[in-house]
């Protein structure tokens, strides 16, 4: 293997097995070279595997794993055999040779799922000390490799190289490597089942799809150990659940969070920002949280407000909050070298910031001149960073915040140089081994402080750059984009992508942050960015203004009409949120994850579904009418024109500047509120399920959750969980709903509009009590108004039906 600095060295490999040791969750092994592996079953379709290459493994210890993973025992069996030691679980077949500890990994057919090439093998680094530690293996036949969170490239990875070493990248394009996010996971599918692998290695790493090689994969980083984790699906959304688990969910955002957000670099001064607010009270464009930037500090120092811009930032947020509008404020982890500056002061006397290696404190200039940087790996200096948000959220109001420039970013240089020094919690080590973690022990000590402070409330939380796991703390968007088409494209795949690697709370900045649109591409972006799970415009400023009224007319009232949508949209995004908080399963889902038995879902990137029941193809061209997609199996409605179009082929979809393609499953139940201009200006909105029909004798099954979507009387059982199921025979229909909770009802009924129904119900009974269809000329489906506690919803449909 040529490594990253474009030289052949000499090369190590494991020896030959001497020793075999079992307990009730590992099996550990070592060679008569001092390299050792410890094989851990964490359950049955989850295999660790952690290699020594002096004899003794390292301290357990991850940034990524989620606290509280310890489980029961799995059961499995070892096996020696003449030339290798077999594992089993309930779900996988292991073998390692005794000679190189060369595994395969088999499912209990006996059909290799991964097998290594040469294996773990290593070289000494020559500069730096330790090993530059490396794996490689066999890629089989017609595999399709996904994951890598934010990598600006094709869905599948196949014949790629990347590499993870979180950097500022402003104006990236396609193929630009590598990006803000450091997310060691990637998925396998090949023969229809799938298989992920989780490198937990902090160090620079990359991964090597067929690039080098064609028929060979493979991950290296330059330090640590080899530590990865084998995760078995079979499905792709098995896959991502199980990593998203280990990795750690998100809890629940406040329902505010999923709304429409404006931002701008920047709004100031105050009556800049109360103009932009009243912009969207008297045009009736929904929107929940405005953002200020960098300049509502005083020179650019964190946790300040600027005296001359806003003169009284707790009575201009108090405003905002009685108008509905949420504060949002950026803090960067800079802080100015500036001695009458407390927070600096603080710093300073208690030593939180990171020193070099020959003891001085790290100085490197980024937007307020000069700074120092904390060190987020200690506890004491997170404990710190969060106790200064009290300010911010408790005494003046603000309800989210934003972390920027965290990967670190330093002007001039790029980043921190190699020798700055990190706790690393009691594992002391070089910026080479902190560097893809800092911005994640940020957004953790953030996300903490905002937490503490707005309790009750939820604490709301963004970042730019992570480590795997960051989910756990903030949401993210895909950092300083382009205003282009070719970059609308890029942030459809990339959400995707973040989605299926664990970080499901993501989006863009809509319409680009660099340059400016014009209002066809804004609208399109708009278009898309509402199905995504963080919504919000934001740009740079410097080239022109980008609200949604921004372009004129007709721009302005289609972008009404899409950010009202977004608000229908709430409760189903919130369920999928939900779905996403309990199980891991991604919210952004490509097709490959919707059919995995369908080769043309392999290597499509254009489509995806956004939870359980809805299908999204957005345009990334311009002047154009519509466009050609493909629709897994089973039937899909036209969301505009309820018309029922057959899966599993390529379709047209008409979709001029007012539409996007939308479609949904045949036999969902779709939960839409009516359009609020902000969450709460409804005391009890009304949810309207939009029921479509489906003749499949299978019954079909849709969700929705609801816990008022503030606080945090979810976790003592105030919350509805309500599972809605529709089967269908000749001449019936029914609808039955389930429900699971303490919660009680926001509103009284339902209301139900029928899709897909080629005549009215002969008759309807709710509960067995006969009821009418409502008659409007407004509705051009049938509709009808139910319980909200209903059980059975069962329509007597006509023979033709």
């Amino acid at each position: 293997m040529i490594n990253d600095l474009g030289a052949r060295r000499e090369e190590f490999f494991a020896g030959t097995v001497t020793q075999i040791d079992t307990s009730e969750r590992s099996l550990i092994l070592l060679c008569d070279n001092r390299v050792g592996l410890k094989v851990e079953v964490l359950s049955p379709r989850i295999l660790r595997f952690k290699f020594t290459t002096d004899g003794t493994f390292s301290r357990e210890f991850s940034y990524a794993i989620a606290p509280g993973q310890a489980q029961a025992p799995t059961r499995f069996k070892v096996k020696t055999l003449s030339d290798h030691i077999r594992l089993t679980t309930k779900e996988l077949i292991c073998t390692i040779s005794k000679v190189g500890l060369v595994t395969r990994i088999l499912d209990k057919s006996g059909n290799v799922l991964n097998e290594d090439e040469k294996g773990f093998h290593w070289e000494e680094h020559k500069e730096y000390g330790g090993d530059i530690v490396k794996m490689s293996k066999t890629v089989q036949a017609q595999e399709y490799f996904y994951g890598l969170g934010d990598k600006a490239a094709n869905m599948n990875l196949r014949g790629k190289r990347f590499e993870n070493w979180g950097s500022d990248t402003y104006g990236y394009t396609k193929g630009t490597d590598p990006l803000y996010k450091n997310i060691n996971f990637y998925m396998g599918l090949h023969r229809r089942q799938a298989y992920g692998i989780f490198f937990d290695n902090t160090f620079r790493t990359f991964f090597d799809f067929g690039s080098e090689r064609q028929e060979v994969s493979s991950f290296w980083a330059q330090g640590g150990t080899m530590d990865y984790y084998f995760i078995y699906g079979p499905s792709l959304t098995q896959v991502t659940q199980q990593y998203t688990t280990l990795t750690g969910t998100p809890e629940l955002p406040p329902l505010w969070a999923l709304g429409y957000h404006q931002c701008k670099w920047s709004y100031y001064p105050e009556t800049v920002v109360k103009d932009l607010a009243k912009g969207f009270r008297d045009r009736k464009i929904p929107c929940d949280a405005l953002y200020l930037d960098i300049d509502y500090m005083e020179g650019f120092r964190c946790f300040t407000w600027s005296k001359s811009y806003f003169p009284e930032p707790k009575r201009m947020v108090q405003e905002l909050k009685e108008d509905g509008f949420k504060t949002v404020v950026i803090i960067d982890p800079g802080i100015k070298i500036d001695h009458d500056y407390w927070v600096y002061q603080e710093g300073v006397e208690n030593d939180y910031f990171c020193r070099r290696a020959d003891g001085p404190l790290y100085k490197g200039t980024v937007w307020p001149g000069l700074c120092h940087f904390p060190d987020f790996t200690r506890e004491d200096v997170r404990t710190w960073w969060s106790g200064l948000f009290k300010g911010l959220i408790a005494e003046t109001g603000v309800k989210g915040v934003w972390n920027d420039m965290n990967e670190p970013a330093v002007f001039e240089i790029g980043t921190f140089p190699n020798d700055v020094r990190h706790h690393f919690d009691g594992e002391p080590g070089s910026h080479r081994k902190a560097h893809n973690i800092y911005g994640m022990q940020m957004a953790r000590a953030t996300y903490e402080g905002v937490k503490n402070f707005a309790y009750p409330d939820r604490p709301f939380t963004i970042t730019r750059s992570g480590y795997a796991g960051v989910q756990r703390f903030a949401s993210g968007w895909t950092g300083d984009n382009i205003a282009s088409w070719d970059h609308l494209w890029l942030a459809n795949i990339q959400c995707q992508r973040l989605s299926i690697s664990g970080m499901s709370f993501v989006g863009s900045d809509i319409g680009g942050f660099i340059e400016t649109p014009d209002g066809e591409l804004y609208i399109r972006w708009l278009q898309l960015g509402i199905f995504h799970p963080f919504c919000r415009t934001h740009s740079s400023g410097d080239h022109g203004d980008q609200e949604p009224w921004s372009f004129g007319e007709p721009y302005t009232s289609l972008a009404r009409k899409f950010i009202e949508l977004r608000y229908q949209l709430l409760p189903y995004l919130y369920t999928t949120f939900w779905q996403y908080a309990t199980q891991g399963t991604p919210m952004l889902r490509p097709l490959a994850f919707i059919d995995q038995t369908d080769p043309e879902c392999f290597h499509r990137m254009a489509e995806f579904a956004l939870g359980d029941n809805v299908l999204v193809c957005p345009i990334t061209q311009p002047d154009v009418e519509g466009r050609i997609l493909y629709l897994p199996q089973g039937q899909w409605y036209n969301f505009w024109t309820d018309a029922l179009v057959d899966g599993k082929r390529e379709v047209w979809a008409d979709a001029p500047l007012d539409k996007i393609p939308m479609f949904i499953k045949a036999g969902a139940v779709l939960p839409f509120y009516p359009v609020q201009q902000y969450v709460g200006e409804l005391e009890k909105p009304e949810v309207t399920l939009h029921v479509y029909y489906h003749s499949n004798p299978d019954a079909c099954v849709s969700e929705l959750y609801e816990d008022g979507g503030e606080g945090y009387g979810y976790a003592e059982g105030n919350y509805l969980h309500k599972t809605f199921q529709t089967t269908a025979a000749p001449d019936a229909f029914t609808l039955t709903q389930e429900r699971e909770g303490n919660g009680q009802d926001a509103y009284s009924q339902y209301k139900i509009v029928l899709h897909g129904f080629m005549a009215a119900p002969v008759s309807v009974t709710v509960d067995g009590q006969e009821v009418t269809l409502e008659a409007s000329s407004e509705e051009t489906v049938p509709t009808l108004r139910v319980p909200a506690a209903f059980k059975t919803l069962q329509l007597q449909l006509s023979t033709k039906a």
